[in-house]
């Protein structure tokens, strides 16, 4: 049997695999740059939103439960709208 070539080929498959520290979502229309493993929690305290203020919907979803924002995660392409109510008259 020749000698076979080393089995280099898996090496290559798995040097392309991309290890980002960072994300891109999209909030209301513009591309956000945030730390990998950012939730919805870590976004409104970025913009410095009260969570009890605000209406988030995430991949055209209304998350109803603000409970639920510190474990949404966030990955690059997430489109995330953020309502923020404002008062007066």
């Amino acid at each position: 049997m020749p000698d076979a070539p080393p089995l280099s080929i898996f090496r290559l498959m798995s040097a392309g695999t991309v290890h980002r520290s960072s994300i891109t979502p999209v909030v209301n229309g513009q591309p956000k740059a945030m730390a990998a493993g950012s939730t919805v929690a870590d976004l409104l305290r970025e913009f410095q939103l009260d969570p009890h203020l605000v209406v988030v919907e995430y991949n055209r979803t209304i998350l109803r439960d603000r409970t639920t924002y510190a474990a949404q995660l966030l990955a690059s392409g997430d489109t995330i709208e953020i309502v923020h109510f404002v008062g007066g008259g």
